[in-house]
């Protein structure tokens, strides 16, 4: 099967230039699982998890055009906002999913988003994940508050929420993001220690 050509990398200087920006996006690191920059050749994962959306969790339906479009547009909000979508592996760099800190139109707050593809599911991996994204942006990012916009009928969704210790917040339940969705806030992180 051939990939269509917006999802082939182009050899040469505008991609190494693409490569150079991912060098500069903040890696993080958790005891099984790298959340790195995301690159073209993640697109596929990100079309598989979109495309389908069997369970309708994810704003679907799709098609690969508006996947593509979208995966685009969360990558795109590091050049935009300083955060965005971190691809997440395993130590050995097999795909396992996403992790993001997104900002969608009708967004009262920075949002904590995860997409694990099935076989990366029920072992814990995107909880690890989040709880690294969740720490980054609470801490070194300093963002004043997190939420997760949750689709009431997405119960393994809402088990990690709770995993990660975030609470129902019935308060944003009539933003433009959350009118079907439950709002689930994550507490800000303790303080930093003062370094000397």
């Amino acid at each position: 099967m051939t990939s269509a050509a917006h999802l082939v990398p182009i050899p040469g200087p505008a991609d190494a230039f693409g490569a150079a920006l991912r060098g500069h996006l903040q890696r993080l690191e958790t005891e099984r699982c790298i959340l790195r920059a995301p690159c073209l050749n993640d697109a596929p994962a990100w079309l598989a998890l979109m495309v389908p959306d069997a369970e309708g969790h994810l704003g679907g339906p799709h098609d690969d055009a508006d996947a593509f479009t979208e995966f685009a547009a969360t990558v795109g909000l590091w050049l935009l906002r300083g955060h965005g979508l971190w691809t997440v592996t395993d130590r050995e760099g097999s795909m396992l999913g996403f992790v993001l800190i997104g900002f969608e139109p009708g967004d009262r707050a920075p949002e904590l988003g995860w997409l694990f593809l099935p076989e990366a599911r029920g072992r814990g991996l995107a909880t690890e994940a989040a709880a690294a994204a969740r720490a980054h942006a609470l801490g070194p990012l300093a963002l004043p508050e997190l939420v997760s916009y949750i689709d009431p009928t997405n119960a393994p969704s809402r088990r990690l929420a709770r995993r990660l210790g975030a609470r129902r917040d019935v308060s944003l339940a009539n933003t433009a993001s959350a009118a079907q969705a439950e709002v689930w806030r994550h507490a800000p992180a303790a303080p930093l220690p003062e370094t000397a």
